[in-house]
């Protein structure tokens, strides 16, 4: 099917600043033999104090950094599944919206994340993305040089029936753009991503925020490739932003898919009776 690029991205509070840095990395991946780059979730934004970020979201239509991705998709003539932006609704609300750009520059598929993250963790750390963001309600997948791609965002990795709606959907690889926290992703990070693509009989593509941000904020990195049966073909552990290739080969899907016809398998859920 073709080369995947993963750009592990350390993105700020400058919008300017991490779409130089896309671009940056949409030219390597290109160069790299890679038919799709994939970014990580708030690739164009990461930044915890709301009222400063209020003046960089923006409609998808006015967005610097979805803008300087487009044209450089264009010139460089490669796919690329955008993690995920901070657009403004027409309802004054924000959506953590996933984009994908085809080689032409055009915008081929658009996902709001569904799961939003409001949690408290034992470590003090806080989060209420519902206070912000709308979640998404539409499952989405769209056909890429690499096959039928789904798309999920970080905190949708931790919900089952949507990987459900994307196996049954027969795609090929799902991206998991994500910015995990350093306890969450220790504890959970690599067995859900092997989980999913396990159960997708599918790809799993995960592009992650890494290390310590303007904002103040610690994400765990190790963007990941996983193949259709569990196996990491790709982690990039903690490491500095960077860029990273992992193969997604149809014959692999193919070879697994009719060992252990999992989804083929599959049948409806009766009702839970309860004594």
């Amino acid at each position: 099917m073709g080369r995947a690029a993963v750009f592990q991205m350390t993105s700020g509070i400058d919008p300017a600043a991490n779409a130089e840095a896309l671009v940056g990395a949409i030219g390597a991946a290109a160069m790299g033999g890679a038919s799709m780059l994939f970014t990580p979730e708030m690739s164009g934004l990461v930044d915890r104090d709301r009222s400063r970020a209020a003046k960089n979201i923006v409609p998808e239509d006015d967005s610097p950094v979805l803008a300087a991705v487009r044209n450089c998709a264009a010139d460089a003539g490669i796919w690329v599944a955008l993690g995920s932006l901070p657009v403004k609704r027409q309802d004054g609300r924000w959506a953590n919206r996933s984009f994908v750009i085809d080689g032409a520059g055009a915008i081929a598929a658009r996902y709001d994340k569904i799961h939003m993250f409001d949690v408290d963790l034992a470590t003090g750390e806080s989060w209420r993305e519902s206070s912000a963001y709308a979640p998404g309600e539409q499952v989405v997948t769209v056909q890429t040089p690499l096959g039928r791609l789904g798309i999920a965002v970080c905190y949708d990795l931790r919900f089952p029936a949507l990987f459900e709606a994307l196996g049954r959907a027969r795609c090929d690889l799902i991206a998991i753009p994500a910015a995990f926290t350093v306890p969450t992703g220790k504890a959970h990070w690599h067995v859900l991503q092997r989980a999913r693509a396990i159960e997708a009989s599918a790809y799993v593509v995960a592009a992650a925020q890494t290390g310590h941000h303007a904002d103040g904020r610690d994400t765990y990195g190790h963007s990941l490739v996983v193949d259709p049966w569990g196996d990491i073909l790709l982690d990039m552990g903690d490491s500095p932003a960077g860029l990273g290739f992992a193969e997604v080969d149809s014959a692999r899907i193919t070879a697994i898919r009719s060992q252990l016809p999992s989804l083929a398998n599959k049948r409806p859920m009766p009702g839970v009776t309860a004594s």
